[in-house]
């Protein structure tokens, strides 16, 4: 059985979704995952996700889910499914902005800093509390983007304890978001935790969303 038939069973039985990140893979090394029914691409970056989309089939449901600058967002507006790098207020008003004039309704994740590396963007819980305080007071400026969720990366290290411990922390923010201002909302219900290496753990600890790429694609 290949790695993508393995994981499939593997999330069968759970409430987890495969996102399959297909950065820096052309289109010939994607297909043949979508040929047997994967349909959640995930990419990195923002020109690389609009040659793909403009190449490969239309049911494809594509998520951005690395660091995304505001000036790009209008590239990828017309057709991203789901935003999962939400880092910053700025940010949220120029997908806002993007989707109006679209005329589409974009789902978007926040993105929550839980891990012990400087490198890793998103919010800390602050800048969370801020961010929703305004979004919830200013319902009509935000008519064309759904908060589904929140998205986070574990610290980069063997410690297992660790990384359960960092997702756990994302599953209490996700709780508290859902108790303190979304509780009424029956589809914020989206954790995207776990990565090829620690997506086993993110599993057991209530991710949602699974973000596979080098076990599905080998490594970059």
């Amino acid at each position: 059985m290949s790695s993508f038939e393995t994981i499939c069973a593997e999330l069968k039985n759970t409430h987890t979704t495969l996102v399959a990140v297909s950065k820096t893979k052309p289109v010939d090394q994607i297909m043949p995952i979508y040929q047997k029914g994967q349909r959640i691409f995930g990419e990195n970056k923002v020109q690389e996700m609009v040659d793909k989309y403009e190449q490969m089939p239309k049911d494809i449901e594509w998520h951005l889910i690395g660091h995304l600058q505001t000036n790009k967002v209008k590239y990828i507006a017309p057709f991203v499914s789901m935003i999962h790098s939400i880092d910053r207020l700025k940010l949220l008003d120029e997908v806002e902005k993007q989707a109006a004039k679209n005329n589409r309704i974009i789902k978007v994740l926040l993105q929550m800093h839980v891990a012990n590396e400087d490198t890793k963007f998103g919010l800390d819980e602050t800048e969370l509390v801020e961010i929703m305080d305004y979004y919830l007071t200013n319902p009509k400026n935000y008519a064309h983007i759904n908060i589904v969720g929140i998205m986070g990366m574990a610290t980069n290290t063997n410690d297992t304890n660790q990384i359960r411990n960092e997702f756990k922390q994302l599953k209490g923010i996700f709780q508290f978001i859902k108790n303190a201002y979304f509780l009424n909302k029956k589809d914020f219900t989206e954790i995207s935790m776990g990565m090829s290496s620690d997506y086993k753990i993110a599993v057991e600890e209530g991710s949602t969303m699974v973000r596979i790429g080098s076990l599905l694609f080998g490594q970059r």
